[in-house]
């Protein structure tokens, strides 16, 4: 009887698929009104936020606590090599896909909506002062993550000295123990996935509406080719790397796909990624706590790739030709503004706002960006989150830290120790 009730037991994936498309379907049906549940949605996400930024810094300071020096710095290594080059190959992608498809030839921009809450562009010394706090508790209570995370790195690092030095365990023993309770509230949350996940999209389906893609889906497509793209390369690459069948991939990446897609934040899906890192893909939980936070702000491939389909975008629509030296400007751009990059939904209007100002381009179009935003997000926060673990997979591998039985299956392990 056991052995039957288990077979029944719906995985969470498909609960979140099934409340996917109930969502969409019952905000098609009900019409605005579905913006009514919203808040049921926010809930959801706020109760997840809350203990994101604890999460990532128990992970970080307690990864790095627990390193050697020389070790430390070849995964530190490893991590940032694969981060700059999916992320400038992600940004050099976009550039093509626009050139080829165009996605803004032909946007007719008539009275575009106003934007009454746009953040104001700064230059690029003050977004690298803004990665280093004044005040660690005033960056935790803000969210941001760049700050928290370097914070962490110090303090992970100072760990390992005080504790090579007096033999006292003691504060890492503590993060261990602060990591594994917040986790543990995580997982009591993430069984409210499903309501959070329906009354979200029933709200963007009957509120917003989908006629806002129509005349957008040239801008979408780019978006979506360029994910096929990458993804079609990076898996075989992880998978060849590491001696697996990157066949079993897709599969592996369901679950935390779907909450990328639904809730388009890579904060919101970091739990769910490093829990299946570890007990789905074989990735130590030494390199997982590592290079899973540090690429939810840092390795945000979907993200490089949006920011230069904005930019060509606005280019395109408003009839601005960009000279060459503004191109590969903006690609730059277009990278750096992925390091701490704001990983919950609505942070896309800083990003517009801070390449057309700094490129000369008309803001007009920011309105029609916008209208796509939560669309768009989908696609970018999918290959920000899969990407995450590639580069964790290969991470691993280099560390002989990657275990092929858990990969193929043969093997089980839990995430919480």
């Amino acid at each position: 009887m056991a052995g039957s009730t288990e077979k029944k037991k719906i995985s969470m994936t498909t609960q979140i698929l099934i409340a996917t498309i109930g969502g969409v379907v019952f905000g098609g049906i009900v019409g605005p009104w579905a913006g009514n549940l919203k808040f049921i949605g926010d809930i959801f996400i706020r109760m997840i936020q809350m203990s994101v930024v604890i999460l990532v810094m128990t992970a970080v300071a307690g990864s790095v606590g627990n390193q050697q020096g020389k070790g430390l710095g070849r995964m530190g290594f490893n991590t940032f090599k694969w981060f700059i080059i999916f992320t400038v190959f992600a940004a050099a992608l976009g550039y093509m896909l626009c050139v080829i498809i165009q996605p803004g030839l032909g946007i007719v921009i008539a009275n575009p909506t106003e934007i009454t809450e746009v953040a104001e562009a700064g230059s690029i010394q003050d977004t690298l002062l803004g990665f280093f706090s004044t005040n660690i508790i005033s960056s935790m209570a803000a969210g941001s993550m760049i700050p928290c995370i370097i914070f962490a790195l110090f303090f992970g690092a100072a760990c390992s000295m005080y504790t090579a030095s007096s033999g006292d365990d003691i504060v890492l023993r503590w993060l261990k123990g602060v990591n594994g309770v917040v986790l543990n509230i995580i997982q009591m949350v993430m069984k409210l996935a499903p309501i959070g996940v329906f009354c979200l999209l029933a709200n963007v389906a009957g509120a917003i509406g989908f006629k806002v893609i129509i005349p957008m889906i040239k801008f979408l497509a780019c978006l979506a080719i360029g994910d096929l793209i990458m993804l079609a390369l990076y898996i075989p690459l992880a998978g060849i790397r590491c001696g697996v069948n990157p066949l079993m991939m897709p599969k592996k990446f369901m679950k935390m796909s779907m909450i990328a897609l639904t809730t388009t934040s890579s904060a919101i899906t970091l739990p769910t990624k490093m829990e299946d890192s570890v007990t789905k893909f074989g990735i130590s939980r030494r390199v997982s706590d590592f290079v899973g936070p540090l690429a939810m702000s840092m390795n945000s491939n979907g993200a490089a790739m949006c920011n230069v389909c904005y930019i060509m975008f606005m280019s395109q629509a408003c009839n601005v030709a960009l000279k060459p030296s503004q191109i590969i400007m903006g690609i730059v751009l277009s990278c750096m503004l992925c390091m701490g990059t704001i990983t919950v939904p609505g942070g896309a209007v800083v990003s517009m706002t801070f390449l057309a100002t700094s490129l000369g381009l008309p803001v007009d179009a920011i309105a029609l960006l916008l209208g796509i935003d939560w669309f768009s997000g989908m696609f970018r926060t999918l290959l920000n989150v899969d990407a995450d673990v590639i580069v964790a997979m290969l991470v691993a591998n280099a560390e002989g830290e990657f275990d092929k039985d858990v990969y193929n299956g043969t093997k089980t392990v839990d995430y919480i120790a």
